[in-house]
């Protein structure tokens, strides 16, 4: 395994995560914006972000001191 898979695989998802968001904004700015598709983008939002989270933590080494 490649040292910066974790990096990239975090980089990408953060990315992803800025589209999400972006699209969400323009769908949700929209008069009569379809409600399912919002949610079902906000949902993917927030499931990106617990993976980013998760990854991020993963790389914290645990010290005990």
């Amino acid at each position: 395994m490649n040292d910066d898979e974790p990096g990239q695989d975090l980089a990408a998802l953060r990315a992803e995560h800025r589209l999400l968001d972006e699209r969400i904004h323009a769908l949700a700015a929209e008069p009569g914006s379809d409600q399912l598709e919002l949610a079902r983008l906000k949902k993917r939002k927030l499931k990106l972000k617990d993976q980013i989270q998760q990854i991020a933590a993963s790389n914290i080494p645990d010290i005990i001191a």
